[in-house]
């Protein structure tokens, strides 16, 4: 088969699992899951977009985050769910190519409003009386724009890479999304260089964001830990819980599934931990950014009032 014959076959999508018997119960789980997640992310934007008290730099960014989280999750589950009642369960290359590049761009935008957030509580915490200062909306909205440039030229490169591979024996893709590991994986090309540049790529845009929320949060423990009270130095770290959860969801699933050798691959153990940062992780962060937070809870009292008045 030739290089263009073979770009232009439509891929199979295996999805979670093969047996006839679990896709109703998946496709079941897996709507529920991601109507929740519309649900709720969508009532975090519309709160802190209604309550003027809200309109601060760290509800700017989870509003921002929640939107993201939408788009992320929808790039992913609705072609899944069509998958699950469907026979054929194809997509078409160039199909793949646009998921893989959404998934790729909105997913490290994700992981760069994370690192947005992290600075933001640094700034609160460790130097409180420049916050205004530091934290204007305009660098609020600078460091929004700079994760979005980055994290779609990054796209860009990694499905231009891939596009430039030939796939001449199977087009069955060993998982429920057009991932870059299990592509990889049917090309017959030689994809010894393209691991290593999307390795190093991607270490540099991935670690990039884990490193300054790691920076941020150490500067934020080692100042926390000189408050002398401990009423003062417990209300310091909870206004850092929620982040911190979502944080260790998201980065803890992605370093498991991308910081590996291809030969490590493992098709059950990454489709586990994919579901983590694409389905569970973008469905709970409005309930970790909300079960504990008096600002969203009054936010979301207020907004029923408008509702129902």
């Amino acid at each position: 088969m030739n290089n263009h014959s073979s770009r232009t076959s439509d891929f199979i999508l295996l999805g979670l699992s093969s047996n006839p018997q679990m896709q109703k119960p998946l496709f079941d789980i897996f709507f529920i899951m991601y109507l929740v997640t519309m649900v709720g992310n969508v009532l975090i934007i519309l709160v802190i977009h209604s309550d003027s008290r809200l309109h601060t730099p760290m509800y700017f960014f989870l509003s921002n985050l929640s939107f993201m989280d939408i788009c992320f999750t929808t790039v992913i589950v609705p072609k899944m769910l069509v998958n699950l009642l469907s026979e054929t369960k194809t997509i078409s290359y160039v199909g793949c190519l646009v998921q893989m590049y959404f998934f790729m761009a909105l997913g490290n935008t994700d992981s760069y409003l994370l690192a947005s957030m992290a600075i933001d509580r640094l700034v609160a915490i460790c130097n409180p009386l420049h916050y205004d200062v530091v934290m204007r909306p305009h660098r609020c909205l600078f460091m929004l724009l700079g994760s979005c440039t980055i994290s779609h030229l990054h796209a860009l490169f990694r499905v231009l890479l891939m596009s430039r591979l030939s796939f001449c024996a199977s087009h069955v893709i060993k998982h429920f999304f057009c991932d870059t590991q299990p592509v990889l994986k049917l090309s017959c090309s030689d994809t010894s260089s393209s691991q290593i540049v999307v390795m190093t790529e991607t270490l540099a845009v991935i670690v990039t964001p884990f490193l300054c929320i790691l920076f941020s949060y150490l500067r934020i423990i080692v100042t926390v830990l000189r408050i002398p009270s401990a009423a003062g130095k417990w209300k310091a770290f909870s206004t850092c819980g929620s982040h911190l959860t979502v944080v260790v969801l998201f980065y803890g699933s992605i370093i498991y599934v991308y910081f590996r050798p291809l030969s490590m691959y493992s098709v059950v153990k990454d489709r586990v931990a994919t579901v983590m940062y694409t389905v569970v992780t973008p469905m709970m962060n409005p309930f970790i950014y909300s079960l504990r937070n008096k600002d969203i809870k009054r936010g979301l009292k207020k907004l029923m009032c408008k509702v129902h008045s």
